[in-house]
């Protein structure tokens, strides 16, 4: 009997964030271990008349095409999955790892090489979403390798992510579509804006041995369009984001952060006229930059973002959840979205997450502020006007 709290998502997921309605082609992408989950949203997906297909992705597949494939085997994109994302109305894919590391041990520039030749596939996917030819929603759902990251056993682990959801109250459509509401104040109030500045001063409290090194990021967002995730594109969801005109200064990135495998530490990036112009990490810098230099986009700022979910308050090692902390920004590096006017296109999309409450990375740190055209907004990890989230 599988936990109940799949039927739960899935309902969500189906009916909330995707709007699977009669006759939808729905595809679903997940690793072939996660029974649960595929067999609940399949489930949901023929209650409300879908048409349901699922098509694995496997985390071992993918170290075996890297570690013994040659460079055009690699390099090539399945014509069948080139097929299904251009023709299928909803995509759901379903992420869980037995293993965050599988590439953790791999020639770096083999795996930016992969990532770099799934770049259409990317951009496909993320211009059919923007012009509403396709729905698309990522949702987590509880691992092992996840659970290990996050330094907690599964079960509680699993607590976190149901919780991040809300599937622990009554009515969580509810409960997204108020926080939907919240967020619409948010973005009527940041569309009006030019500039925003992230603010969070360099402490003498250590985390691991690593000094805050502190931020000051000054982003323009002039003409740009914020975009309300309140559980539609990503579940569990909490962020407002647009795409950056262009980015200045330097940015600390206080907690780990792992991508395909590998995970980076100590980052600090400068920035000159929205892009990268010197990174620096105080473990697997080398990961890091080969990342980076995969192709021209990489360097270039695709998303800033600030996080929304209050239900999230520890750091996982996931930058899925980790992005939506309530009391945080984000910036992603690489493809933008094109919705948001950032039409920068790479194999890439890194998040990169900075805190902005007192203590929450670094012990004695005294948190930071967001300012929109001078005026300070966001203090210590919360808005300050009142019906904003977590206010």
């Amino acid at each position: 009997m599988r936990d109940p709290r799949f039927d739960k998502l899935a309902e969500v997921v189906v009916q909330y964030c995707a709007s699977v309605g009669a006759g939808d082609l729905v595809t679903i992408v997940g690793e072939p271990d996660l029974t649960e989950g595929i067999e609940a949203m399949f489930e949901a997906v023929l209650r409300a008349g879908g048409f349901p297909s699922f098509h694995p992705r496997s985390e071992s597949l993918q170290q075996l095409l890297v570690c013994r494939g040659s460079d055009d085997q690699i390099r090539h994109v399945c014509p069948f999955e080139e097929h299904r994302l251009a023709n299928c109305d909803v995509l759901i894919v379903l992420r869980s790892s037995s293993n965050t590391r599988f590439l953790g041990g791999i020639d770096p520039i083999k795996a930016a090489m992969m990532q770099a030749a799934r770049r259409g596939l990317q951009s496909m996917s993320m211009k059919r979403a923007a012009a509403g030819t396709m729905r698309y929603v990522l949702t987590e759902c509880p691992s092992n390798g996840a659970a290990q990251d996050a330094e907690m056993s599964l079960a509680q682990y699993a607590d976190l992510v149901f919780r991040a959801g809300f599937l622990h109250l009554p009515d969580p459509v509810q409960a997204w579509r108020t926080l939907h509401a919240k967020q619409e104040k948010v973005l009527a109030f940041l569309q009006t804006k030019h500039t925003l500045r992230f603010r969070a001063p360099a402490s003498d409290g250590t985390n691991g041995g690593r000094r805050h090194e502190g931020t000051d990021l000054t982003v323009d967002v002039s003409g740009r369009t914020w975009v309300n995730c309140a559980g539609g594109q990503n579940f569990p969801d909490g962020e407002v984001f647009t795409g950056p005109r262009s980015v200045d200064g330097v940015m600390n990135i206080t907690h780990p952060s792992v991508y395909k495998g590998g995970e980076v530490d100590g980052v600090r990036l400068f920035f000159k006229d929205g892009r990268v112009t010197d990174a620096s990490a105080s473990r697997n810098e080398a990961f890091l930059i080969d990342l980076l230099d995969q192709d021209e986009g990489a360097r270039n700022a695709g998303e800033i973002a600030i996080g929304t979910n209050y239900e999230l308050h520890e750091f996982m090692r996931n930058a899925f959840f980790d992005e939506k902390i309530g009391g945080t920004f984000h910036l992603a590096l690489g493809a933008g979205y094109p919705e948001t006017g950032n039409t920068n296109e790479s194999g890439l999309h890194w998040d990169f997450v900075s805190d902005l409450r007192p203590g929450g990375a670094f012990p004695g740190s005294s948190g930071g502020t967001i300012e929109a055209d001078g005026e300070i907004i966001h203090k210590d990890g919360k808005f300050l006007q009142s019906g904003w989230p977590g206010s």
